[in-house]
């Protein structure tokens, strides 16, 4: 038997007509790239989200690289991150040649454990002292 991982027919359809509506005023403006539909967009976000501006990027991935490079991620730098996510989290910081360092996750909720984040910055502290 075949499972799908995930059916997004059912909240495509409830949006159907405004998802082929939006992509109508894009390909009929021609302007699919920074187009006033991405700085309608923007101001949106930084709206929800109390801020003055927002950034629309092309995937997850460009979020997380983006995110590294304002802070400045580098070489010699450690990122901790998580060890159940998909391979562009680890893959942003090596681009930027930094480290990644693998944290565990919390199995009741699926996101890096706070304490497991406490025990490796410890272990990183001890290794470093250690130098």
């Amino acid at each position: 038997m075949k499972v799908p991982l995930l059916d997004l027919r059912p909240p495509l359809e409830e949006l159907r007509d405004e998802i082929i509506e939006a992509v109508t005023q894009v390909i009929d403006s021609t302007r699919y790239i920074m187009g006033p539909e991405i700085d309608s967009l923007e101001k949106k976000i930084a709206e929800y989200c109390g801020t003055a501006d927002a950034v629309g990027v092309s995937s997850g991935t460009d979020a997380l690289l983006l995110s590294l490079m304002v802070l400045d991620v580098g070489p010699g730098d450690l990122v901790l991150t998580s060890n159940f996510s998909f391979f562009a989290t680890a893959g942003v910081v090596a681009r930027l040649n930094a480290t990644p360092v693998f944290v565990d996750i919390d199995p009741e909720t699926y996101n890096i454990d706070p304490e497991c984040v406490r025990m490796t910055l410890a272990e990183m502290d001890k290794e470093t002292r250690k130098r």
